[in-house]
């Protein structure tokens, strides 16, 4: 399986600083989206340490493992990279007053031949697009998630209540962090994106479905999305990063050249 990525962010139409933060590390199939909370600029700081945090740190365990890595160690590794991300954002806070009480959510994809390691904490979320139809492979630690758990609330009812982004879990708040951690495998001609909530709230799940559900290239629809959150208010920031999984020809030519990052 070969893999195209591609990011894009935007402060939106409310905000002055943006406290989303991605990175890609295309060699190694790793796609990092993190949406940082905060007074000051601390939001932006706690993202950027996350992202470039488990970025430099799962490449370099990453690149010195086999080429297809077991996939309950690749899930453990994710799990170490957020767990010592967390520290790093509580020893900062601890040693700058301006940052106290930052965090940040996190989502982590690492694409590792037909397969997915995904995890994540708080409400950025991953979706998948197969053959058409739109999946939410990721549930929001939130405080309205637990009520629509519960059937306090419907989904079309949490659309509309207070509280959207109260939090249940994030990096940087706890001492000790719970990253959830599932495997997927991965389709030919699959479209994953992960993003923030500036995106999902602002636009609806069926929106977000046609908008990838096109022929478009990877930066025509990053700036569709981006430009329909925008245009629906833009109250915040708003990030994108989509992955494209291509199978490789019957050939079995397979070349590194084909991993794309438009990003950097």
């Amino acid at each position: 399986m070969q893999y195209s990525f591609h990011g894009l962010t935007d402060a939106g139409s409310v905000r002055t600083n943006n406290e989303d933060s991605l990175a890609i590390d295309a060699v190694h199939g790793v796609a990092i989206l993190a949406d940082g909370m905060g007074g000051y600029n601390a939001g932006e700081v706690a993202s950027t340490m996350a992202t470039e945090f488990i970025k430099s740190e799962l490449v370099h365990w990453l690149s010195q493992e086999s080429r297809q890595s077991d996939l309950k160690r690749v899930e453990r590794a994710v799990e170490m990279c957020a767990d010592e991300a967390n520290l790093a954002i509580l020893h900062a806070a601890d040693a700058n007053p301006h940052y106290t009480g930052m965090g940040t959510t996190l989502v982590v994809a690492v694409f590792q031949g037909k397969h997915l390691v995904l995890g994540h904490i708080g409400d950025s979320r991953c979706y998948r697009l197969r053959e058409g139809k739109l999946s939410q492979l990721t549930r929001d630690h939130s405080i309205l998630q637990e009520h629509i758990d519960a059937g306090l609330l419907t989904i079309e009812q949490a659309a509309s209540a207070p509280g959207r982004n109260l939090l249940t879990r994030a990096l940087g708040v706890e001492k000790t962090t719970r990253i959830e951690i599932h495997e997927h495998h991965v389709h030919d001609a699959d479209l994953y994106l992960l993003c923030s909530d500036g995106l999902n709230d602002m636009v609806s799940d069926q929106d977000i479905g046609s908008a990838l559900d096109s022929a478009a290239e990877l930066p025509a629809i990053a700036s569709t999305l981006v430009g329909r959150a925008i245009a629906n208010g833009g109250r915040d920031n708003v990030s994108v990063l989509l992955v494209r999984a291509q199978a490789w020809p019957e050939t079995g030519f397979n070349d590194t050249a084909f991993l794309k990052n438009p990003m950097a």
